[in-house]
């Protein structure tokens, strides 16, 4: 979310040149001395053919589950290589906990990763992170491609848009000292200005945000078999190129409408050297008069602001050929709504003056240029208000919130779009968001929530989050629903949430009005959350409900959702200390629910309230099947969270079953941080 919260970046400034001293030792924050593997070579020598996943994991495991826009993932880590698989590890600030799957493949120079396409492809995206510069901001390094031996192609790799420290609001200074001496700070259990002696911080502290992604077009179409290559050449300035994975596709021809109004003739430059704004305004206006979509044919163009729309339909040849990309540009006032920049992005019009309708907008890429996070900025891929609309096969990198919507509105579709290495959210719906769908999207590395309801102010209601992937996002929740009515999110792939947040989240927080009527969570799976709360120094559910500004009672439904590989819990209902005894979680019901793997319980309760269990089933259970703390007052009486059992709840794991008799409905069970038992990797059900 973008909020007034402890929360932001830093804005990378400098690219020197890397040198090898600084690079080891940072790459050692990162973690990549972890874990060392061979390379993946079959019995007989040959290349063992390269595993598809999804989200890092079997695809039979989250069959149905999820955005299906044709892209085919592999792992690096499953591939043939000649380099160092870091991980598997879930260790705060390190390369492998913010890599897909928890792990990567490490490369130094003259070293190669090479992944078999599994079927037909002509493009690829590879996710992966290079070194900072020593005092930051970033440095650029290549990486060769090849196909079958042959047809080499170099990818530039940066890691200007990567690379944060510290607490809020970041630092982009890896030798930086903690930026708030009065915070509490978990690595030394204390206050650092009121302790005494002070306590000494390793540099760099607290390394985050590590990766990025670059896209290739191959050039024509390779058949399935065909192997492609990615080697750091020798001398190269990284020290060390991760690579986490590569996804590959095989895309359609770019789109062509010779009916509509086309930028070109509006005076648009497609090499991006001239800036293109004002001939997309002139084209807008020209389309809307005379009732014509607005064209933007294959190339890159050039916008630093804002466009505004309004009753229009704008559409590029496809995100693979159609690029808007703008620098991000500091205003000489700031303006009325607090922003001190701009930057490229398509806007309708403010809530406050009516808002936009009927704009519809698909086939291109947003590439923005946003290095550091003021929440008061607006500087998103997409944004203001947009009823009656549609957002259809974009691809948006490097904004700040690939799409933020500002209600209220009603009526939105977003559709089939790839959002990627965010400051902040992917896609957020902030007050008064009603009646409006998002399904089929991927959001990966996003640097706050990947998807977002903000009920601040105003309900958001009846709004539906469906079949999309998210992974790996740096900060916060999968997907997070903060107040409002009657929503449903279903069907949705959530894989890898790093810190302070999990899988999913409802929370009464942020200022968010009270859930009222129903909130329906169903059939979708989370996988590796359940992570480690860096402030609480405990760890979460991969879905967690939190009390933090007023009870949540509505009625919630979490139904046919898998929860596989948590490092932690599965399910955590809790409140802040502070209010522990203001607030309650009640009138939540669990059914149908599949548990593959806790490092710790099933259940973690603390907070006063209850939820009912039916027909859920846990296995590979690291401790107790229930965490039963309430609100920490321990009485005679028993916790004041209660379980209630309505049947069918089985199974287990190392400390005896799910839900023991004796833990329901209310014992008290409280151990607040057990030892952690990894799972085993999922399995299928029988």
């Amino acid at each position: 979310m973008s909020r007034s919260t402890p929360r932001a970046l830093a804005r990378p400034l400098a690219r020197p040149r890397r040198s090898a001293a600084l690079a080891a030792a940072t790459a050692a924050a990162a973690g990549l001395s972890m874990v060392s593997a061979a390379p993946a070579l079959a019995a007989g020598g040959g290349v063992t053919p390269t595993a598809v996943t999804r989200a890092a994991i079997d695809p039979a495991l989250v069959a149905g589950r999820g955005a299906s826009l044709g892209i085919v993932e592999q792992e690096a880590e499953n591939a043939a290589t000649d380099g160092t698989v870091i991980g598997p590890s879930t260790t705060a600030y390190t390369l492998p906990a913010e890599a897909s799957g928890r792990s990567a493949v490490n490369l130094t120079p003259g070293q190669y990763v090479e992944f078999t396409l599994p079927s037909p492809a002509n493009a690829v995206t590879v996710r992966y992170s290079i070194p900072d510069a020593p005092t930051g901001g970033g440095i650029t390094a290549p990486l060769d491609v090849s196909v079958n031996g042959h047809d080499h192609r170099t990818l530039t790799l940066t890691s200007q848009y990567a690379w944060l420290y510290n607490e809020y609001p970041f630092s982009n200074d890896p030798n930086a000292g903690p930026l708030h001496p009065d915070w509490w700070t978990t690595e030394c259990s204390c206050v650092p200005d009121a302790t005494t002696p002070a306590p000494v911080f390793p540099t760099p502290f607290r390394p985050n945000h590590f990766y990025d992604e670059q896209r290739l077009l191959l050039g024509r179409t390779y058949g399935a078999g065909s192997k492609i290559r990615l080697t750091v050449p020798a001398g190269s300035d990284a020290a060390n190129t991760t690579i986490d994975l590569m996804d590959s596709q095989l895309l359609a021809p770019p789109k062509v409408d010779l009916a509509a109004a086309n930028v070109l003739l509006f005076g648009a430059d497609p090499t991006g050297a001239r800036d293109a704004a004002a001939a997309f305004d002139r084209a807008i206006a020209f389309a809307q008069k005379t009732h014509l979509k607005v064209y933007i044919p294959p190339g890159t163009y050039q916008v630093n602001r804002h466009i505004i729309v309004d009753n229009v339909t704008i559409e590029g040849a496809g995100s693979w050929y159609t690029t808007v990309k703008g620098h991000q540009v500091t205003l000489s006032s700031p303006a009325p709504d607090g922003s001190i920049h701009t930057g490229v992005g398509f806007y309708g019009k403010d809530a406050s003056a009516g808002g936009s309708h009927n704009v519809h907008l698909s086939g291109f890429a947003i590439e923005g240029d946003v290095r550091e996070r003021i929440d008061t900025d607006q500087v998103n891929g997409i944004g203001g208000a947009m009823s009656d609309s549609t957002v259809d096969g974009l691809y948006i990198h490097h904004t700040k919130v690939g799409m933020w919507f500002d209600g209220p509105m009603t009526n939105l579709r977003i559709t089939n779009n790839v959002i990627a290495d965010q400051i902040a959210d992917g896609i957020n719906f902030h007050t008064g968001v009603t009646g409006s769908l998002v399904r089929d999207n991927l959001i990966r590395n996003t640097g706050d929530d990947g998807l977002a309801m903000w009920s601040e102010t105003t309900a958001d209601a009846n709004d539906t989050f469906d079949h999309n992937t998210v992974q790996t996002p740096v900060l916060a929740n999968g997907i997070a629903i903060y107040g409002g009515a009657d929503n449903t999110v279903s069907g949705n792939l959530i894989a890898d949430p790093i810190r302070e947040g999990s899988g999913i989240q409802v929370g009464s927080r942020f200022g968010a009005v009270p859930f009222t009527g129903h909130l329906w969570i169903g059939d979708n799976t989370v996988v590796r959350a359940g992570t480690y709360e860096l402030n609480w120094n405990i760890g979460l559910g991969a879905i967690w409900f939190y009390a933090l500004q007023g009870s949540i009672t509505a009625d919630v439904e979490v139904t046919g959702d898998d929860f596989l590989d948590n490092t932690y819990n599965a399910i955590m209902l809790v409140s802040d200390w502070s209010v522990k005894d203001l607030y309650s979680i009640s009138n939540v019901h669990f059914s149908d629910i599949k548990v593959d793997g806790t490092g710790t319980s099933v259940v973690s309760a603390r907070v006063a309230g209850s939820a009912s269990f039916r027909n859920v089933v846990a296995r590979n259970v690291g401790a107790v099947g229930v965490n039963n703390c309430g609100s920490f007052h321990f009485t005679a009486a028993g916790s004041e969270f209660s379980l209630f059992d309505l049947g069918g709840n089985t199974g287990g794991g190392t400390t005896g079953p799910w839900p023991a008799p004796w833990e329901l409905p209310n014992t008290i069970t409280c151990d607040d941080r057990p030892a952690v038992v990894p799972p085993p990797p999922p399995s299928p059900w029988s």
